[in-house]
């Protein structure tokens, strides 16, 4: 069957402000930092803020592929279109299939996290003491919904502006935290000192790489501007720029907030102990400015995972949307449009596996933190085998495919990005403690299904690649 395109496409609306907020949105930076260092912690010691530095390395290099390939190429599929005009349809297909699966598993991750937050800020100002995260994080849910299927500027808006406000009084803790130390007045004793840029004891290149996953998931979602292509208007010249401005805004902020946060909690062995197993708002909003500022700190933290969750919801439904609408040629069923322009049957279906996700975590028994980081480093490892291909789509297109598109040089920075992904893929998955041992062998299976469908069905990849034709400048 012939591709059609669909008969009142997605509404050209968005501007490069929108396309910026829907990536730092998507990303969530006061949220995702508000726990992702105790994570890098409890691998790295001191070195948290090194881990970072490593994940923004890479994360530089690997934007360099989405942002020189946007310029090319424009699609509501974000890297299953920059795969598949790059690599062809069957990588392409593979791509969106492992970023799909990326965003659900972090948006699921996001929302229990949300559970962990919203009880630590019910108990902290008095209103509810429960150990029932699961019902927070539901309820956090039912925001999330009444939130999603409003037109995407509505979408795009409500996320900047959530970040712009949570982004400024982690700021101003950052601050106060540094000038407490700079001038000796730690909470207990601690002073400025650059022991934060030094590795702990034993620890190595290797060390910061198993780290720096926690890095990479901190970025996860700075390519989400790229799932608006058909939605932007001049796609090709305000994505790009979004993707840019993205990664070095929420870049400045981890930088920033890592060192802070290690630098508040104390470089010494007990202080890495109590990052690991603290809470960093929490802990440090109350012993550097105080219990109120602090429960302000928990309160946007998990307001901020509730725009995270509602991003990667967003973000998935629409990679699901493409991928359904062009590999079955049609726009009914999954690929069917609301009158907002919202791909609103595969945000249900988005939203219910995330919802699914979170009860299962809590029906088995995991403890909120261990069901967080499950869903989350499920969801980079997804994340990352779609960066290692959009990569090598970049090197393939624009370098050896035709006229080359970019001096040759730089060759070299897709290649280097596609190495930092894979060794970080490597440290995350092999010889690494039960039960993140298992989660790679998880995401294999999860791809093998993706491989299985577009091997499988017939005439798919012939429709996916006609699809992608109207993509390509």
């Amino acid at each position: 069957m012939a591709h059609q395109q669909p008969v009142e496409g997605m509404h050209k609306e968005l501007k490069l402000a929108d396309a910026a907020a829907f990536s730092v949105g998507l990303i969530g930076p006061v949220g995702a930092i508000a726990l992702l260092g105790t994570g890098a912690a409890g691998i790295i010691g001191r070195g948290v803020t090194l881990s970072f530095i490593f994940a923004l390395v890479g994360v530089t290099l690997v934007a360099y592929a989405f942002v020189r390939l946007s310029q090319h190429i424009s699609h509501t599929g974000s890297v299953y279109a920059l795969v598949g005009v790059t690599l062809g349809p069957r990588a392409g297909f593979l791509a969106g299939w492992a970023l799909f699966g990326a965003y659900t598993a972090i948006g699921c991750g996001s929302l229990i996290e949300v559970g962990f937050f919203g009880e630590q800020f019910l108990d902290g100002v008095g209103i509810l003491s429960s150990s029932e995260w699961v019902w927070i994080a539901l309820a956090g849910l039912v925001l999330v919904v009444a939130l999603a299927f409003n037109e995407i500027r509505v979408v795009t808006r409500s996320l900047l502006a959530i970040e712009v406000v949570g982004a400024i009084l982690v700021t101003i803790l950052s601050v106060v935290i540094l000038a407490r130390l700079i001038f000796g007045d730690g909470p207990s004793g601690q002073t400025f000192t650059a022991d934060f840029l030094k590795l702990p004891e034993g620890a190595d290149l290797g060390t910061v790489a198993a780290a720096a996953v926690y890095g990479f998931l901190a970025f996860a979602g700075f390519e989400g501007a790229a799932a608006l292509g058909e939605e932007t208007s001049s796609p090709k010249t305000q994505i790009p720029r979004a993707i840019k401005v993205a990664v070095v805004v929420v870049g400045a902020f981890y930088l920033l907030t890592a060192m802070t946060q290690s630098l508040g909690y104390g470089t010494n062995a007990a202080g890495v102990e109590a990052f690991v197993g603290g809470s960093p708002y929490a802990d440090l909003g109350t012993a550097y400015v105080g219990e109120a500022f602090a429960d302000v700190l928990v309160l946007v933290a998990t307001i901020s995972l509730l725009a995270i969750t509602l991003g990667t919801a967003s973000g998935a439904a629409r990679i699901l949307y493409a991928l359904t609408r062009d590999a079955t040629g049609q726009s009914r069923g999954l690929a069917q449009l609301s009158r907002h322009g919202q791909p609103a049957r595969a945000l249900i279906v988005v939203l219910v596996l995330i919802g699914l996700g979170t009860v299962a975590q809590r029906l088995a028994g995991s403890a909120v933190l261990d069901a967080t980081f499950y869903a989350l480093t499920l969801g980079t490892i997804s994340l990352l085998v779609a960066y290692v291909l959009a990569t090598a789509g970049a090197v393939r297109y624009l370098f050896f495919r035709g006229e080359a598109k970019a001096p040759m040089w730089q060759a070299v920075i897709p290649v280097l990005g596609g190495a930092f992904v894979l060794y970080t893929i490597y440290k995350n998955v092999f010889n690494v403690d039960s039960p993140y041992s298992y989660f790679g062998w998880i995401v294999l299976v999860w791809l093998l299904v993706g491989i299985a469908i577009v091997g499988l069905a017939p005439g798919l990849a012939a429709r996916v690649r006609a699809g992608l034709a109207t993509s390509s400048a």
